[in-house]
């Protein structure tokens, strides 16, 4: 003798079960193709310097977007520089023809994001703005201030 309880008949449980299996398709399908897509496609950075001596005001940030450049006044030099040492900022050459003073004033340089799909960090500490521009170009020159320092600008 075998007892079941079946919660609905067994006509009604065949009708439903495609339907079932589709949203249960869909449902999976869904968090995959969301994880897959990037919130900004192609290569970007969110950058930002942070003047360590006074951290609450003292820090500017940008999206810089590589396709096309867009984000700050050199963008498309940064992107230029970026795409010479395929996004790896420690690999940035350092300008030979700048002369830094000898404060200490450090700023704080940071980028996350993406190039040529693979994840992109960077955090570096500089004695002085000069010698931060002096190290990474135009990459970082995020205000007119920044950018009138510059070598070259």
């Amino acid at each position: 003798m075998r007892h079941s309880h079946p919660l609905a008949p067994a006509p009604l449980r065949r009708a439903l079960l495609p339907a079932a299996a589709a949203l249960l398709l869909a449902a999976g399908a869904a968090p995959a193709q969301a994880l897959s897509q990037d919130p900004q496609p192609g290569n970007w950075l969110q950058l930002s310097v942070t003047r360590d001596t006074a951290p609450s005001d003292g820090t500017r940030g940008t999206l810089l977007l590589c396709g096309p450049p867009e984000g700050h006044r050199r963008a498309a030099e940064a992107c230029d520089q970026l795409t010479a040492v395929n996004g790896d900022l420690r690999a940035l050459p350092a300008a030979r023809d700048t002369v830094c003073t000898l404060v200490y004033a450090p700023v704080t340089a940071r980028a996350s994001g993406q190039w040529n799909g693979r994840p992109v960090s960077y955090t570096e500490t500089f004695s002085n703005a000069c010698e931060m521009q002096a190290r990474t170009g135009a990459v970082f020159a995020l205000d007119d201030a920044d950018a009138a320092a510059a070598p070259g600008a």
